[in-house]
Formats: C-alpha cells, sequence, structure tokens
C-alpha cells in the first residue's frame, strides 16, 4: 500500500470516533507539500463554519513550515472566537501530531480553542 492508502486508512478510523456536533464542532486539518488548510465544520448540519488556508493573502511561502502552520492556527482560532466558537474536537486528519499539525495546534489553543 501507498503512503496516501496509509494516511486514508488511518483518517477513516479516526472519523468513526471523532464527530463534530453543534455544541462543539470538529476542527479538520489538511496538508499538502505546499499548503496547509484548516476548517471548523459542524458535522450533524454538514456545514463549515470557519476556514483558513496557506492560500490566503499574506501567504507566499513556497513550501508549508511550521510558522506558516502555527500563524494558520492562530487565524482560525480568531475566527472562531469571532464566530462563538470556544470549544471543539480536533481532527488531525490521519497525520501524525507533529511538526506542522501539532503547531496549528498550538496556534489554535493560543487564540482561545479549547479542545
Amino acid at each position: 500500500m501507498s503512503t496516501i492508502d496509509l494516511r486514508e486508512k488511518r483518517r477513516q478510523r479516526i472519523r468513526k470516533k471523532v464527530l463534530g456536533t453543534q455544541d462543539r464542532p470538529r476542527l479538520s486539518v489538511f496538508k499538502s507539500n505546499k499548503h496547509i488548510y484548516a476548517q471548523i465544520i459542524d458535522d450533524m448540519k454538514g456545514t463549515t463554519l470557519v476556514s483558513a488556508s496557506s492560500m490566503e493573502k499574506g501567504f507566499n511561502d513556497k513550501n508549508v513550515s511550521c510558522e506558516v502552520s502555527k500563524q494558520i492556527g492562530m487565524l482560525i482560532g480568531k475566527r472562531a472566537v469571532e464566530h462563538g466558537i470556544t470549544k471543539i474536537v480536533f481532527d488531525r486528519g490521519g497525520y501524525k501530531y507533529q511538526g506542522n499539525i501539532k503547531m496549528l495546534a498550538d496556534g489554535a489553543r493560543e487564540s482561545g480553542l479549547q479542545f
């Protein structure tokens, strides 16, 4: 199996357990070689409440770095607090909780999200 297939298996295993509700929506993370994306999702309604990514204006890096990931985490946390969201569940998307994923989570925690 390729690494993409293995990550997909891990992602499905995590998604069985992690569910975003209206009280505690899910913070979902996806990362590619060049960009990182984060969105807060209410799975009961199937809607995205808040999103942020490194493709927005102001992020001109060629590759994803820990500094950019932390800025994205702080940005999504700030937007979530503005929408009245303070408690979430974290969906790491099948990635290891280290490096960029950890920095994004730390940035979200610093800006006021609890998980």
